[in-house]
């Protein structure tokens, strides 16, 4: 049993905050060189995506990024295999064939040969396992040793709190799922650097642990040497003259491929090296260096955040407010694409007590979504008022493990909202290069509860209650709101407020909206302990109307098409399986329903409690014996619960459901029950319509709570 640190959850979150900072601060000039970067933009020190000057990638701060994405995703193998210790690179590979959206989410797509990541996700969709899929026998040197393997690896540090010998394990399965020599010497080589940051501080001590793990003979061994070296006698404490002194041995000149791992492995010891204890200079050194910064970033983010806490990220500039813990994992399991640091901490937290045969600790506040119990964070929730900029009347900041919204002069008749998103607004279309698949974690028919307290009104009267903003026609936002409650002095109060049908539209955020009462204005701080929901919802998704389009985004699209100009949902797939689900892994006890009418299909069908795109349940037609219908559970392999003759007919409408409550699955085929099992595997997640080759249509999906 490996002892776990009293302060890991802290450490941990402090890791993923130091990945996020340096994803987001290197993303808009990724793959730009040193001299680009300081003619364009000078050093950098500070967040620069809001830069309209120059030509960068993006202008929001928080996007999508394979760095994310791949980093937060892939560790869910551990939990999707009950935790193992001895888990394999044929499970990981098995839990990207899961998670990944082909052509859509986590990865560059860039094409076989030219693409790592693209290369041995083919490989394993065509059968070869892994590590078969990323070996260099198969790929070729220049595939096998790109960056992605490195760029991945901080996860499996994190659940490995002091125990390097466990991380470099499970780096090196994961890395070789897509990558081999070289790739996987630096992703060992960091991977167990991590882990032993949680329990070792001095920088040299670290690379040594990490140096341990890589063969004698390896270049990265040779570059960590050499920088190292030239560090040592660097009495000026240059680090731009080591930098020149990487690119002339080690720059991208010196390797094939897109983005090779070596150049940007030089550049991350660099930053370790000169950076030392200044989370602001690490950042600096990082990102002025070039290449690819948000990669490089990332990772020596994540180690830094593991080493010095947050006091070490807090120590300089506000690197945390902007961010707001906010985060995207664009994957198949599209109800776990809008989440943030603290959600992810949890499940890294849990994932490394399992592993430590350690006691997993009870979640804070009774498991609420938003806590605000590790220091200063903020769940994505930040502020908006109808009042100009210069007048705006609220703060929001952490205060002793809640969330303090401070007003001041709030003038009557001015509203002022506080808000979490549920949803992606509609520049989440725009982000670059990595496609956002999402699905909204609230729905209508879910009630939503929170916990108030008030302090110091100095005699002011407001009223406060929830509020959301839901996409309306033509994608419009507009506002619905709960009950609205008076809060005095000292006041301590829960307000419950469940969703109303939206129509089919999706709801973007929840939040509270505090109005003041009186002529005299109000000033004071409320203080949000908590907020949450949970149960099935009670909703029909459909198309509300012809001019919107963010409810279709709302679908975890696998599909080859998704038309609407018809029967309201008319879904494609011109060769193979496709999925299109919506929903989260909150929802456990639930019917859905829908009449399906088979236009072309191999085979075709609905499914429940979905956790991508090879676990779920399904009540699937396919034209096997003349005509069948089966119930089964695919959780990477198909198990079929139960099976019977069926002649289906193409053109033909059938009305289909699936109950699922507790571990009883029930299908029905035209109100007549077809089928009932019992199973436990998979308990709970979302809703799916499913097509084989072909197309079917429907007008709606109805999903209900039981």
């Amino acid at each position: 049993m490996t002892a776990i640190p009293h302060d890991y959850a802290e450490r941990v979150y402090a890791g993923v905050l130091g990945k996020l900072i340096g994803v987001y601060l290197g993303r808009p000039f990724e793959g730009w060189t040193y001299e680009r970067i300081l003619k364009e933009l000078g050093p950098i020190n500070y967040y620069v995506h809001d830069r309209r000057d120059v030509a960068l990638r993006n202008h929001q701060l928080v996007v999508t990024d394979d760095d994310i994405a791949g980093t937060f995703v892939f560790p869910r193998a551990l939990a999707d295999n009950d935790y193992p210790c001895d888990l394999t690179a044929e499970q990981i590979g098995q839990t990207w064939l899961n998670y990944v959206v082909e052509e859509k989410s986590i990865f560059w797509w860039g094409g076989i040969g030219s693409s790592t990541e693209h290369t041995a996700f083919l490989r394993l969709k065509s059968g070869i396992p892994a590590p078969g899929s990323g070996s260099m026998a198969l790929n070729g040197r220049t595939v096998a040793e790109q960056i992605g393997a490195q760029i991945f690896i901080d996860g499996w540090a994190m659940v490995s709190p002091g125990n390097p010998e466990q991380a470099v394990y499970l780096a090196e399965q994961a890395a070789r799922v897509s990558h081999d020599g070289e790739a996987v010497h630096a992703a060992k080589l960091l991977a167990a650097m991590e882990a032993r940051a949680f329990v070792e501080d001095d920088v040299e001590k670290l690379l040594q642990v990490g140096l341990d793990f890589v063969p004698k003979g390896s270049l990265i061994r040779r570059v960590v040497e050499d920088v190292r070296d030239w560090h040592a006698g660097d009495n000026e404490h240059d680090w731009r003259r080591t930098r020149a002194l990487i690119a002339g041995r080690y720059g991208y000149d010196k390797f094939a491929g897109n983005c090779h791992v070596i150049p940007n492995h030089a550049l991350i010891i660099l930053a370790l090296l000169y950076g030392q204890n200044s989370f602001q200079e690490t950042m600096h050194i990082v990102n002025t260096s070039g290449w690819d910064t948000d990669c490089n970033a990332g990772n020596i983010g994540c180690l830094f955040g593991i080493r010095k806490g947050l006091a070490g990220l807090d120590a300089g500039p506000d690197w945390r407010t902007p961010v707001a813990d906010r985060m995207y994992i664009s994957s198949a399991d599209g109800g776990a694409a809008v989440t943030d640091a603290v959600i992810e901490t949890r499940a890294l937290v849990v994932a490394g007590h399992r592993l430590a045969g350690a006691a997993v600790p009870a979640p804070s506040k009774n498991g609420a979504r938003f806590h605000f119990s590790l220091p200063g964070s903020l769940q994505g929730f930040v502020c908006e008022s109808d009042a100009p900029a210069r007048l705006h009347p609220l703060t929001v900041e952490n205060v002793g493990g809640r969330l303090a919204i401070g007003f001041r002069r709030l003038a009557p008749g001015r509203v002022a909202r506080v808000a979490t998103p549920t949803f992606f607004g509609k520049d989440g279309l725009a982000m670059p290069t990595y496609q956002m698949v999402a699905c909204p974690t609230l729905y209508s028919g879910q009630t939503v509860t929170c916990h108030l307290a008030a302090d110091a009104l100095n005699g002011s009267s407001v009223t406060v209650r929830l509020y959301a903003s839901v996409f309306g026609a033509g994608d419009a936002l507009t506002k619905i709101h709960g009950e609205p409650h008076a809060v005095t002095t000292q006041a301590d109060l829960t307000l419950t407020w469940r969703l109303p049908d939206t129509g089919g539209y999706p709801i973007f955020d929840i939040g509270l909206e505090i109005e003041a009462q009186d002529f005299r204005g109000a000033d004071g701080t409320l203080f949000l302990d908590w907020l949450h929901w949970n149960g099935a919802p009670d909703v029909t998704f459909r198309r509300p109307d012809p001019t919107s389009e963010m409810w279709k985004h709302a679908w975890m699209n696998d599909v080859s098409q998704f038309q609407t100009r018809w029967e309201g949902m008319r879904v494609t797939s011109s060769g193979g399986l496709g999925m299109l689900a919506q929903g989260t892994r909150d929802w456990c006890n639930y019917e859905v329903a829908a009449t399906v009418t088979p236009l072309l299909a191999e085979s075709w069908g609905i499914a429940a409690r979905v956790q991508g795109r090879t676990r779920y349940y399904a009540l699937v037609f396919d034209r096997a014996e003349g005509g069948r219908v089966r119930l089964v559970r695919q959780r990477h392999d198909e198990s079929v619960l139960a099976e019977q003759s069926f002649a289906w007919s193409l053109d033909q409408a059938y009305a289909l459901s699936l109950r699922s409550e507790g571990r009883m699955i029930r299908a029905s085929i035209d109100g007549r029950i077809v089928f009932e099992a019992q199973d436990e595997a998979l308990t709970g997640g979302a809703v799916a319509l499913l097509v084989d080759t072909g197309s079917i249509a429907t007008e709606a999906v109805r999903v209900r709570p039981v």
